[in-house]
């Protein structure tokens, strides 16, 4: 995976729950182009960035699947197979910290559900935080489900920027 959309993780319980967060800022590039100031029919409108929901719905799913794969051992490629259920009701701008909560729903041999909050911090963590979404996710481990399709024997899913996530994030990688 390039792009990262959680910045740390700040609690891991081992196959029950993992909470990461991240810092939006103005600095990242999505953001100036949802939305650009425009000026449509003579009337002016300001920029307005917002971080689209698809970005949200993808650090609930970076936060959930790395829960799942620290089960594992990363032994598993882990793959988001299903959105059970996502409900945005804010929109997200700059200046605001998201707390990603997942907690494992099921695991097992073929795979894992998940269910998930995102909170949302205006003046850092320590702050009274808002719900902002509630997204419940199901994962699929390939090399269980996919068998015959010939993917590669290293774990491409779990790359080398999750790698460097979780070593700043003071989790043991092993693999």
């Amino acid at each position: 995976m390039r792009w990262m959309w959680i910045d740390r993780i700040i609690e891991l319980e081992p196959r029950r729950r993992m909470v990461s967060v991240k810092n939006i800022s103005l600095a990242e590039d999505h953001l100036h182009d949802h939305f650009a100031a425009d000026e449509a029919g003579g009337v002016a409108r300001p920029a307005m960035p917002v971080m689209p929901g698809s970005l949200i719905l993808e650090g609930m799913a970076q936060t959930a699947g790395i829960l799942i794969g620290h089960a594992e051992h990363f032994r598993q490629k882990v793959v988001l197979a299903k959105i059970n259920r996502a409900e945005i009701s804010a929109d997200v701008s700059p200046g605001i910290t998201l707390r990603y909560t997942a907690v494992v729903d099921r695991l097992d041999a073929m795979g894992a559900s998940t269910l998930g909050t995102v909170d949302a911090f205006r003046s850092g963590i320590s702050a009274d935080p808002t719900r902002i979404a509630e997204i419940d996710l199901m994962f699929s481990f390939i090399d269980q489900n996919m068998s015959g399709m010939g993917f590669p024997e290293h774990n491409f899913v779990f790359s080398e920027s999750f790698r460097t996530l979780l070593k700043m994030s003071e989790i043991p990688v092993d693999f």
